[in-house]
């Protein structure tokens, strides 16, 4: 049986890529209960820093699969559905770096968005598709759209449905970098190799976590916490390692979250 999802680990990133090229990498149950584990995997595993999550062949993950879709409507689909939403990357507490090496469309852009940095293909074809296949800004998109790119352009993108590149997306404010679709791979590794060799794991962890769960706070609620998560890095060794390493003009030796 062909693997879902393949992983490949090096010098602290691990690349994690749909494996279902025929389909554009379609989202399947089976599909997506593979990469969650490999994510849960990968938070448990002290040699992983940082990931990076790619489609294999021409496509990112093209939305749910036509075939699930299908049997949703006529009553037929009975797999059981994994417990975890897909907001799941949000949680785990390692840096998360969508590669979008081609077709990203309906929740495969939602999987993209719910990592926690975003590269892109210039020539990517993006799309929410939602409003385009009668459904709805699925999956807490209608939450996460506005916060990247104001509401006015969350709005033109989930009820148009229509196709942008990924050139586009960076102009949007959508993704970190859109460069040249042979360079991506490359760029999205060495960005998480640099987090991999020179950020602090367990700091890398909190601060996902503040970000992440600080965008319904006010900045007094965020600035507390903040304060109370500053104490604890002092007692931290992360904290000795990376002034020491600084002091000493040398790449510092963080221990593994």
């Amino acid at each position: 049986m062909t693997e879902l999802v393949l992983s490949d680990l090096d010098r602290g990133v691990l690349t994690l890529t749909f494996n279902r090229p025929d389909r554009l990498n379609a989202w399947t149950d089976a599909m997506g209960r593979r990469y969650f584990d490999a994510l849960a995997d990968a938070e448990k595993d002290p040699e992983v820093r940082a990931i990076v999550v790619t489609g294999a062949g021409r496509g990112f993950c093209a939305g749910a699969d036509f075939q699930t879709l299908g049997e949703i409507q006529d009553g037929s689909y009975a797999q059981e559905p994994d417990p975890r939403p897909n907001t799941f990357p949000t949680t785990i507490g390692k840096p998360i770096i969508a590669a979008v090496n081609g077709a990203c469309a309906g929740l495969g852009l939602v999987h993209a968005l719910v990592c926690d940095l975003v590269f892109t293909a210039e020539e990517a074809k993006w799309t929410t598709a939602f409003a385009r296949r009668g459904l709805v800004a699925e999956y807490g998109l209608a939450w996460v759209l506005p916060k990247l790119v104001g509401q006015q352009r969350a709005m033109d993108l989930l009820l148009s449905g229509r196709t942008f590149t990924g050139a586009e997306a960076y102009e949007l404010g959508l993704v970190n970098r859109a460069v040249p679709g042979e360079q991506l791979l490359d760029a999205a590794r060495a960005y998480a190799l640099e987090l991999s060799v020179h950020s602090s794991p367990a700091s890398m962890a909190v601060i996902k976590r503040q970000v992440w769960g600080d965008w319904e706070a006010t900045l007094e609620q965020s600035a507390h916490t903040a304060v109370k998560e500053m104490l604890d890095s002092f007692r931290r060794p992360d904290f000795a390692e990376g002034v020491a390493s600084f002091l000493e003009r040398r790449d510092p030796a963080f221990p593994p979250l």
